[in-house]
């Protein structure tokens, strides 16, 4: 890590404290470290890596057209198989009978050729938030969860084949970076649930959860708050995928031509794509400074989250590896900069990792950088450190997270504390590894 420089000076940090100051390190796990000895960072996959079958979902509508013509096709076939896959969720020929019989399942194979193969299925208790590990076709594996709260359905969708940034507490990064996942592998997990929603396999949550959202922020409630119900919202609540949240595996901004692509299939109104709301999106990463700028200039209103985790340098070096490449203020300061840009209000996420990096006086710390740029741009989501399997490393105390939470609320920060939903079949932020067993 940092060597017993960087450990003294935190140490000493902490002399003034109540409680000590634990260090960052991996467990059960060897770290990948660079000729210098710091966690190697990877931001970009080997140029030897296979890539997954053109689909149709990688392509704009015009595209489509092109592509369905060289093959040999109508053009207007692309729009009817657009409509069987963005608005239907279906790749099964069978179900296509407006496309000619004799050429149906060849049209079908070369178009929308089988992206994931769901491999496991978990589910919690309630049956109101399912994991599902999904299989690419190079035999990578990926997860996404898929969540029911009480007026929006939420998937945590992955961008990559494990993860480069290398951060010591997320279980995602232990195996490093396989491979960015394709335009069309991102869109297919949405497509792939609403298949599950339509279907009534994902039931309502529990009276008990609904009473537990009115005190805790929903992975992706901070995308917008106000926004008016999703156009497939019913009596009952909305019946597809309204909210989309990039907290998978992978760091998405790493991956941002591909992942650009996902999100204006997403948006693109039917049959060009899935029809959603930009301001139900929301992109999350460990402070990439120049992709974070790139996305300011995107002229969509997607929610844009910072996973901060430590306000000062000393551990978020250690906590957060990327941070030896761009420090913490100039992240806060690109945050500051998306919501200028764009005037929509930024989420800082703060894992509270007990004696870690819950001090008092780190609350304190974060109030006073983010105050100093304003007021009103920024909300704060602390979440419960979800650990992983064999992991020392525990969730804050309660009345620690309690006190945290005081301490930003009284200098005017606004702060909700996250759910910590599907941690019981570790489908919760930073569980996802993607493991057979």
């Amino acid at each position: 890590m940092q060597g017993q420089g960087a450990r003294g000076r935190l140490g000493g940090m902490s002399t003034s404290q109540s409680r000590p100051q634990v260090q960052p390190q991996a467990e059960g796990w060897k770290q990948a470290l660079d000729a210098e000895g710091r966690p190697k960072l990877q931001f970009a996959q080997s140029r030897r890596v296979s890539q997954p079958p053109k689909h149709l979902a990688d392509l704009s509508l015009d595209e489509r057209v092109e592509w369905v013509k060289e093959l040999g096709h109508q053009g207007f076939r692309a729009k009817q198989l657009s409509v069987h896959y963005f608005s239907h969720y279906t790749s099964d020929p069978a179900e296509m009978t407006d496309l000619p019989a004799d050429s149906r399942e060849e049209m079908v194979a070369e178009l929308l050729p089988p992206l994931l193969t769901e491999v496991r299925r978990l589910r919690t208790d309630d049956g109101a938030t399912i994991k599902f590990l999904w299989r690419l076709f190079d035999g990578a594996l990926v997860e996404s969860v898929l969540m029911r709260y009480r007026n929006r359905i939420t998937l945590c969708i992955s961008s990559q084949c494990g993860c480069g940034m290398n951060c010591p507490f997320c279980a995602t990064g232990q195996n490093g970076l396989t491979r960015n996942m394709s335009t069309a592998e991102i869109v297919d997990q949405i497509v792939r649930a609403n298949r599950v929603i339509a279907a009534g396999e994902l039931d309502a949550p529990s009276a008990e959860e609904i009473a537990e959202e009115k005190d805790h922020a929903g992975l992706g409630e901070e995308a917008d708050e106000a926004a008016s119900p999703p156009a497939a919202a019913s009596a009952s609540g909305p019946q597809r995928v309204s909210n989309i949240v990039f907290m998978g595996m992978g760091e998405p901004l790493a991956n941002y031509k591909r992942v650009m692509n996902a999100i204006r299939r997403m948006v693109d109104p039917a049959p060009e794509g899935l029809g959603m709301s930009a301001r139900g999106i929301t992109v999350s990463t460990v402070g990439l400074v120049p992709a974070i700028r790139k996305l300011a200039a995107e002229d969509l209103p997607l929610t844009f989250a910072l996973s901060l985790h430590a306000p000062d340098d000393e551990l978020r070096d250690e906590l957060i590896p990327v941070n030896s490449r761009w420090k913490a203020d100039e992240a806060i300061d690109a945050a500051y900069e998306y919501f200028v840009k764009t005037g929509r209000r930024v989420s800082i996420e703060y894992a509270l990792i007990k004696d870690m990096n819950d001090h008092p006086w780190r609350a304190d710390l974060l109030a006073e950088k983010l105050n100093a740029r304003g007021r009103g741009w920024v909300h704060v989501n602390p979440i419960p450190l979800n650990p992983t399997p064999g992991s020392i490393w525990t969730s804050s105390e309660p009345e620690v997270m309690a006190e945290f939470l005081r301490r930003l609320e009284a200098k005017g920060v606004p702060t909700t504390l996250r759910d910590t939903r599907g941690k019981e079949i570790d489908g919760a932020c930073g569980q996802l590894a993607a493991a057979e067993d």
